[in-house]
């Protein structure tokens, strides 16, 4: 398709766009900035919401089940504490990953218009995603889900409902890390308990009958081994993509890195912000309360 001063073209790779060429700013972005991002996949609602039940289970099972008829005070004060907090920080950082734009390119910005006001040099070539008719910047993919161009994207990942990309790897991030260090702590209380009940036995072990405290106890402990294991497993990919500057989809395809890559510590603060901090590992840094309320009159922003 060829227009006067440059080209353009429709492919799905290799764009050359960078991200302060101003892509982001159409018309119409300003009426869609206070509105909340959600996608309304059938398949990622239910995950969502397994895993919510699943983190409740778990919380269920160590306060009431093993904590609570704990003779130990402090012992359950100290563990019941420690493990309620990593639970509300997984589940905000879980809430913050799905309800965050990751990153879409503004959908049908690809106009006439639009293109004048970039001011492109002759002949310099842009790329167009056929599927939602947007201008792709560098290091952006189409996910079929979303069906949205997602800077950055790095995967879909069902179990938060939306993509990962720029603008919500870091809460991506924090949910494994959260999910990963509850599972570790819940299976340490499930041998305790299990070692505390055979060595009383089964005497005020627990205000259950042992039946339903050992099948309480056997199912979180192979939700805490599954859980551990992929959360981990995840953390760890992710860090490694952070620190060399590569999304998965990047890895996967092996990608000739045309950008500037910002490794290690460069990489990290790119995506968390700032100098090593406690902010770093709170996913209620940067919460505006009073634009979620303007969200929510606002509706939802994207949804499919």
């Amino acid at each position: 398709m060829q227009s006067a001063g440059h080209r353009f073209r429709d492919v799905e790779h290799h764009p050359l766009l960078n991200e302060s060429d101003g892509y982001d700013s159409p018309p119409s972005e300003g009426e869609l900035t206070d509105r909340v991002w959600f996608i309304r996949d059938g398949c990622g609602m239910v995950c969502a919401v397994i895993t919510w039940m699943l983190v409740i289970y778990a919380d269920f099972v160590v306060t009431f089940v093993m904590l609570l008829p704990s003779k130990d005070f402090w012992y359950s004060v100290i563990n019941g504490t420690v493990f309620n907090c990593m639970a509300v920080l997984a589940l905000t950082s879980h809430l913050r990953t799905m309800l965050s734009d990751p990153g879409a390119v503004p959908k049908g910005n690809a106009t006439k218009e639009y293109m004048e006001s970039l001011q492109l040099k002759p002949g310099e070539v842009i790329y167009k995603c056929p599927k939602c008719c947007s201008i792709k910047p560098e290091r952006a993919h189409h996910c079929s889900i979303c069906k949205r161009c997602i800077r950055k994207m790095d995967h879909h990942c069902p179990w938060v409902n939306n993509c990962v990309g720029e603008k919500n790897q870091r809460f991506f991030v924090l949910f494994t890390m959260y999910i990963a260090l509850i599972s570790a702590h819940a299976l340490a209380l499930c041998g305790i308990q299990l070692f505390t009940c055979v060595r009383g036995q089964w005497t005020a072990c627990s205000n259950f009958s042992p039946p339903v405290t050992v099948i309480l106890m056997i199912f979180l402990c192979l939700e805490g081994l599954l859980f551990l294991t992929f959360t981990a497993v995840m953390f760890g990919t992710q860090i490694h993509s952070i620190c060399n500057d590569e999304t998965e989809i990047e890895r996967l395809k092996s990608e000739k890195p045309t950008w500037e890559r910002r490794l290690r510590w460069d990489g990290m603060r790119s995506v968390f912000g700032g100098p090593p901090s406690f902010l770093w590992i709170n996913p209620f840094a940067g919460l505006q309360i009073r634009r979620l309320i303007r969200a929510r009159k606002g509706g939802t922003e994207f949804s499919v």
